[in-house]
């Protein structure tokens, strides 16, 4: 097995459509791992093995495709471009120790790319970059590296010149043709020599910039000759160090470039002893000692994807941070933090049977796994993503990676008692494995919630609740309303039965006033000369709180309420508890009959983060949804700004998928609760909203 220098860890990265799925494709061809590369659009490719990536022609989920080169083996992290799957390109940037940008020859740079870059930039990830698809006719090879630097910075700087079917590196001076898939290397020419010279130079300046041998860039300025292996060595110090992004032009089709970016994985890019690792604490929170890439360190290994396959049960895919995990081993899964998403804390021993290969969905059994590597185990029942696999006798957690708010709620309900409980437990493994959804059981409207990132991630989680025998509708979404007074009343609670042996007597008047919004209800007592008694003024409070919970014109709850006892009469036998309470509950639904009783709806403050070209579309659409804007501040990003609103709720349940439409994906908005409003011709409503 390789040890940890020998092991590459690369998330492929970049928009949805840009080729990166290919592009694995032809580079696990290439090394002969797989026999051919597969095609997108059949879904016969080793990474979009998910039935909802084959149905929706683009990666949903982070998958793992290693290849040996040269001695080397090198996860490829396959990762999803859209921006519903945006959890899986997380945890495929945790999982990796470099980033590997594919762009298209045809494209400019977008926004979500310049997005994803930065993450990286702020996670201290090195990055790389390729340019897809030069062979298309639209393709323009030198606009689109012109393209990356204006975009990404002057660190971008490519490493091979195109020049029609060919390639001329600018390291080895060497140009590379094609001809029916096989590559010849010949000399350029002087005039192809002269054309690549200014950018070769500024190249091989920044290589030097980075090395360790101080006279190596005296001797490069007086003319000396560089050997090419002097140049690869500190191009790979430049990259680890985050100051030369190195540029790849690739052809998947006619395989242009294809063996050139294969040299570069082993000698480009760090190893995983070359990236600090994340720090890790034991399951009480007490700083441990800094992890290495040590196979004999202690074990440290966290799950960065889950899957549950229809065979073989849970499949946790895991980066081995310390230490070496081996068949049979006891380990102890950790997770903590995450209780929002539905994972509450846990700790727990088991053990791991098999410790296997991963290569899409297909897995191989390996002796053991070492610190640096990506591996797999099933059936570890309490491991969900983003926990940490430990020695029972050190445990560790590693906290988990920030994921990104679900903003887009979908409403669902089992057609038969039978689906409900294949519904529960198939709930139970989604949000084990995918940390960006939540579920919400709303107890006021009734209704399961599962929260998502938009829409082509909640039409993933009803194709595999369906594929796992739990059949379900959708409904729209209800938001809970309230209900509160709009003047002033008087009521009166008389609860007097008489049926033989003890009776039922109650009687007691009320008086509610509305209070400001958010200042909640009050209780007030202002019984004289003991017309209710002491003991009973408590039951008269309960009652008026047990109908406040109830409702009164709509069954929503009633907020913002003063409610004062003024009197009352009571009987020295048959008054009870049970009596005042039925009496208070009487009291507050008579007043309610003598005044107005008006309707509350939900209102979220938002923060909508969108380009500034953008910008009046956003603001009239806020507008449309009886938004009030706040304010309008210049954005973190260059060129974005962040408009401040509040927004009822209800104008906010499909927001995430209009607003991704509106602007094409460049704006992301967050919401919080705010506070209750009158809800507009709310009095006396004749339905809750939906």
């Amino acid at each position: 097995m390789s040890a940890p220098d020998k092991i590459r860890n690369i998330a492929v990265v970049g928009p949805s459509g840009s080729g990166k799925t290919t592009l694995v494709e032809t580079l696990l061809a290439a090394s002969g791992t797989i026999s051919r590369a597969g095609s997108v659009e059949a879904g016969t490719t080793v990474g979009d093995h998910d039935p909802a990536a084959v149905r929706q022609h683009r990666t949903v989920g982070l998958s793992v495709a290693p290849l040996v080169h040269d001695g080397t083996k090198v996860n490829l992290l396959d990762t999803p471009g859209y921006a519903d799957f945006v959890g899986e390109l997380r945890a495929g940037l945790r999982a990796a120790d470099s980033a590997l940008f594919v762009v298209s020859a045809t494209e400019e740079v977008d926004v979500a790319t310049r997005a994803v870059w930065e993450e990286c930039a702020t996670l201290g990830i090195p990055r790389a970059l390729v340019v897809a698809r030069i062979d298309h006719q639209r393709a323009n090879v030198a606009a689109a590296v012109a393209g990356l630097r204006d975009a990404l910075g002057e660190g971008v700087h490519p490493v091979y010149e195109h020049a029609g079917d060919a390639l001329i590196g600018l390291i080895s001076l060497r140009r590379s043709e094609y001809a029916d898939g096989e590559r010849r290397l010949v000399d350029p020419d002087d005039t192809e020599l002269e054309r690549v010279r200014p950018d070769r130079d500024a190249l091989i300046e920044a290589v030097i910039a980075e090395s360790e041998d101080e006279a190596l860039m005296d001797r490069y300025l007086a003319g000396e000759p560089v050997e090419p292996g002097v140049l690869i060595r500190d191009l790979e110090t430049a990259v680890t160090r985050g100051t030369l992004y190195p540029v790849f032009l690739v052809s998947s089709l006619t395989g242009v470039g294809v063996l050139e970016l294969l040299d570069a994985l082993p000698g480009a890019f760090p190893s995983p002893k070359e990236r600090p690792l994340p720090p890790a604490t034991d399951p009480r929170g007490r700083d441990h000692a800094v992890l290495a890439a040590d196979p004999d360190g202690p074990l440290a290994a966290e799950v960065v994807h889950t899957e549950v396959d229809a065979y073989v049960g849970r499949v946790s895919l895991l980066r081995m941070f310390s230490g070496t995990l081996r068949p049979d081993d006891t380990v102890h899964v950790s997770g903590h933090g995450m209780a929002d998403r539905g994972h509450e804390d846990h700790d727990v021993d088991e053990r791991v049977a098999h410790v296997y290969a991963p290569l899409g969905a297909a897995l191989t059994e390996m002796p053991y796994a070492v610190a640096g590597d990506i591996c797999a185990v099933t059936k570890v029942g309490s491991a969900e993503t983003g926990d940490t696999l430990s020695s029972p006798d050190d445990p560790l957690l590693i906290h988990p990676w920030p994921m990104p708010e679900p903003m887009l709620p979908l409403a669902v309900v089992a057609k038969t008692r039978r689906d409900e409980d294949t519904l529960s437990r198939n709930l139970a493994r989604l949000a084990a494995a995918d940390p960006t959804l939540r579920l919400e059981r709303n107890a006021e409207t009734g209704q399961l919630v599962l929260w998502c990132m938009g829409e082509s991630h909640a039409d993933v989680v009803l194709s595999r609740l369906r594929e796992g025998g739990a059949d379900v509708e959708t409904e729209p979404v209800r938001v809970a309303l309230r209900e509160t007074f709009a003047g002033p009343a008087k009521g009166l609670g008389r609860h007097v039965k008489q049926s033989g042996g003890h009776g039922q007597y109650a009687v007691c008047e009320i008086e509610v006033e509305p209070l400001p919004r958010g200042t909640g209800f009050e209780f007030v007592d202002k019984v004289v000369g003991g017309a209710v008694p002491r003991q009973f003024i408590p039951s008269v409070e309960k009652g008026v709180r047990t109908q406040l919970s109830r409702g009164l014109a709509e069954g929503c709850p009633v907020v913002d309420v003063r409610v004062t006892l003024t009197g009352g009469k009571a009987h020295s036998v048959d008054s009870s508890d049970a009596a005042f309470q039925t009496a208070g509950a009487m009291a507050l639904n008579d007043a309610a009959s003598h005044t107005q009783v008006i309707l509350l709806e939900p209102v979220d403050q938002v923060a909508v983060d969108v380009p500034d070209e953008h910008l009046g579309a956003i603001l009239e659409d806020l507008s449309s949804r009886r938004g009030r804007v706040q304010a309008t501040e210049v954005g973190a990003e260059p060129g974005h700004s962040v408009v401040l609103a509040t927004v009822p709720a209800t104008e906010l349940v499909s927001y995430s998928a209009d607003l991704r439409s509106l602007t094409s994906g460049a704006a992301s908005f967050t919401r919080r609760f705010a506070q209750y409003e009158v809800l507009p011709n709310g009095a006396r409503a004749g339905s809750r909203l939906t």
